[in-house]
């Protein structure tokens, strides 16, 4: 599965009590948008990592959105 940002894109996800907090601007609420619809398209198992070394900005928790059914 092909991943397309957009340029700018900033995203950050914090993770405190129970808690998820998914940050993100403009570009990168397009960017996931995109990336959720071609995970929806993509066999069930399929799946998207997303840490700080990839994609989400410094300080990040890691993310993992997967398709099940």
């Amino acid at each position: 599965m092909e991943l397309n940002w957009i340029e700018g894109y900033k995203i950050s996800v914090r993770g405190e009590d129970g808690t998820v907090l998914l940050s993100a601007n403009r570009e990168g609420l397009l960017s996931l948008a995109g990336h959720l619809t071609a995970l929806a398209e993509a066999p069930p198992g399929s799946h998207i990592h997303f840490d700080e070394f990839n994609a989400l900005e410094e300080n990040s928790v890691e993310l993992i959105v997967a398709r099940v059914e």
